[in-house]
């Protein structure tokens, strides 16, 4: 299933650990809950990401995706070209559905896909922050991003990404 992956910049562990504790009682699994530290900043009493988390694996992911559908439009491309010369109507109908097909799929993802990743907040870990990062179902963004906005000012939204539960990235 897909979530949305809610990033927030915590200045220091101590504040974490009460967000940490606010979105369990709001009903986030600690499991949908990962924290990276900035350097000298630990991890102790938090949740800590795992490797994939930490090399934003969704914007790897995303990279393959966006680059496949190029490569498909492309060879739909190169196909209706050859069917028009060789006067294949079949070829031409099909290489223009596949052209047409991965156009809608990479506009929907460029407009509906939120795309805040990991990079960036290398600056942010360069310094003793925390970076949160909460994966919750898309109908729940704006509830935890208003209660993380009320109950800790300190904390800075710093935007949405989308992950897939089941790969744990």
């Amino acid at each position: 299933m897909f979530h949305r992956r809610l990033y927030f910049i915590v200045p220091e562990e101590s504040h974490a650990v009460q967000i940490v504790a606010d979105l369990e009682a709001a009903g986030v699994d600690r499991r949908y809950i990962h924290a990276i530290a900035g350097k000298g900043a630990t991890l102790e009493r938090l949740p800590a990401a795992n490797e994939r988390q930490r090399h934003d694996t969704v914007w790897l992911m995303q990279r393959i995706l966006w680059t496949g559908n190029l490569v498909l439009f492309a060879l739909g491309g190169i196909g209706l070209i050859i069917s028009a010369t060789q006067g294949s109507l079949t070829g031409a109908i099909l290489s223009f559905a596949a052209m047409v097909l991965t156009l809608t799929a990479g506009f929907l993802f460029a407009t509906r896909v939120p795309d805040t990743h990991l990079d960036e907040f290398r600056g942010v870990l360069l310094h003793h922050e925390v970076l949160l990062l909460v994966d919750v179902p898309k109908q729940r963004v704006a509830e935890i991003g208003e209660l993380i906005s009320r109950r800790h000012p300190e904390a800075t939204a710093g935007g949405t990404g989308w992950t897939i539960e089941a790969l744990q990235i």
